[in-house]
């Protein structure tokens, strides 16, 4: 599973059975399946971003590069995540390189 961010953190302080629950289907979705977890962390990063969240871009990038991911393929999330979601998106993306 995923390094968990602090959101997580906080809902296992505050209400653990959830938190189990929600940790179970994290770990789910990132494992492998017919997308390699290092597509799926690129493609949460692109939803992240797209969503204007810089601290979950952060993490995720961190993640994709532990399995692999390289600054091309970095790079190419983030103008993705621009396509989609414009210039905020373009803004929260570039969390990727702040390691």
């Amino acid at each position: 599973m995923a390094q968990r961010s602090n959101f997580m953190e906080e809902l296992g302080k505050h209400d653990p059975e959830f938190f189990k629950l929600v940790s179970a289907i994290m770990a789910k979705t990132s494992e492998k399946g017919a997308l390699d977890p290092k597509t799926k962390s690129l493609i949460t990063l692109a939803l992240d971003a797209a969503g204007s969240h810089p601290e979950g871009v952060r993490a995720l990038a961190a993640r994709a590069r532990a399995l692999g991911a390289t600054k091309e393929e970095i790079v190419e999330t983030v103008r993705l995540a621009f396509l989609v979601a414009g210039i905020p998106g373009l803004i929260a993306g570039l969390a990727a390189f702040q390691e």
